[in-house]
């Protein structure tokens, strides 16, 4: 069929007609599956990017090490596992992959393998089969390429956000946060092509006195060649070529007339709202200062990172027990964490300023070994 908008360019008599071009259609979310999360949620967005990272960095970089719950003694067999967990890892790199993974998909599969190594598996290689009755899992089957590998229930432990709608999986907070990153990435696409073309034409598209009238087939295909040379974000800013007696009424809104900036902001902050990272962790509060920043540090840590972290560490302890047939326990050193230094700071400064505790409960509380009682009068005096 021809292209209608060099066709009318040179015909025949007829009166004015218009024709209005707007470009608006239902939005295409992102599908809620874990290549389209990950590449546009995680990849391709940088707020989310950096959400994810602060939280996996910052859970990775606690140390920690395994302790017997009968004599708390330590476990070195386990405190050496978690410190070498492969031979491809540090303890740094596996708990920010296992976090990564957590976050991005809702699900993280950690695999205890015949050599004694600690492995992440890729979650999207992952299923889980069901026993018969649908009531637990009866084992995890491991897809690469066209193999298959069955693992057994026991080797492998499979950590959850939790999921209203699915038994079996996790829900991932960037499919939470899907939409206002689909928004985010989308605003950043239109403004590159507005870059790159130099203005985006929007309006009505009028035929001027003595032309032939449209039929509605015309029409269609009008609108039809019009979508094919114009719509979509790769198109943003081409310039129209109108030939004849065509002319262009532009009827749009600019960027700066649509609040592209404000939208994108709103975008961000939602995105940080579904991850639990403080809007100035990310630099998204406009009069961010030093005090500010520190207080929202310490909210991530508090709100978000210790307890994702706590998790964790109950998870693996539970596992480890089980695994290894011994009752034993994953600690977490919270005084190496620079992070929460003030807050550690106030408690000793309660605790010290506190006149009806006496040394040993004070030291209890803190966490440090009792004194004697003859250490303790001399102190006291």
């Amino acid at each position: 069929m021809r292209n209608l908008l060099k066709h009318f360019g040179m015909g025949k008599k007829t009166s004015n007609v218009f024709f209005s071009y707007q470009n608006i259609g239902d939005p295409q979310w992102t599908p809620c599956r874990y290549d389209a999360i990950s590449e546009n949620g995680f990849q391709k967005n940088a707020i989310a990017f950096r959400a994810i990272s602060l939280i996996s960095r910052g859970i990775a970089s606690i140390p920690m090490s395994a302790k017997n719950r009968d004599d708390k003694s330590e476990n070195w067999k386990l405190t050496k596992l978690l410190s070498r967990p492969n031979e491809n890892q540090s303890r740094g790199m596996f708990f920010e992959t296992l976090v990564n993974y957590l976050l991005i998909s809702g699900n993280a599969f950690v695999y205890l393998g015949e050599n004694g190594d600690l492995n992440c598996l890729r979650t999207d290689r992952v299923r889980v089969v069901p026993n018969a009755s649908k009531t637990a899992v009866d084992s995890y089957q491991y897809e690469v390429d066209t193999s298959t590998f069955i693992l057994s229930r026991d080797d492998v432990l499979h950590l959850k956000l939790f999921n209203p709608l699915n038994d079996w999986y996790g829900l991932s907070p960037l499919q939470v946060a899907s939409r206002s990153i689909d928004q985010h990435n989308a605003i950043s696409d239109h403004n590159l092509a507005i870059l790159q073309n130099g203005g985006r034409p929007s309006g009505c598209l009028m035929v001027k006195n003595g032309t032939e009238n449209l039929t509605d087939e015309q029409r269609e295909q009008l609108r039809e060649d019009i979508k094919n040379a114009y719509a979509g974000s790769s198109n943003a800013g081409k310039m129209m070529v109108l030939e004849g007696c065509f002319e262009w009424k532009e009827m749009g809104f600019s960027p700066k007339d649509l609040d592209f900036g404000s939208g994108k902001d709103i975008s961000s902050r939602e995105i940080a709202l579904a991850l639990g990272v403080p809007p100035p962790m990310l630099e998204l509060h406009e009069n961010s200062s030093l005090g500010s920043y520190r207080e929202a540090r310490l909210h991530l840590w508090e709100d978000t990172i210790l307890p994702l972290g706590e998790l964790i560490r109950l998870e693996l302890s539970n596992w480890f027990s089980k695994k290894f047939n011994t009752s034993v326990e994953i600690i977490f050193d919270l005084e190496a964490v620079h992070a929460i230094t003030s807050k550690r700071e106030m408690l000793w400064q309660k605790i010290s300023n506190a006149n009806f505790l006496t040394t040993n409960e004070k030291r209890e509380i803190l966490g440090f070994p009792p004194l004697n009682e003859s250490d303790e009068e001399k102190i006291n005096q």
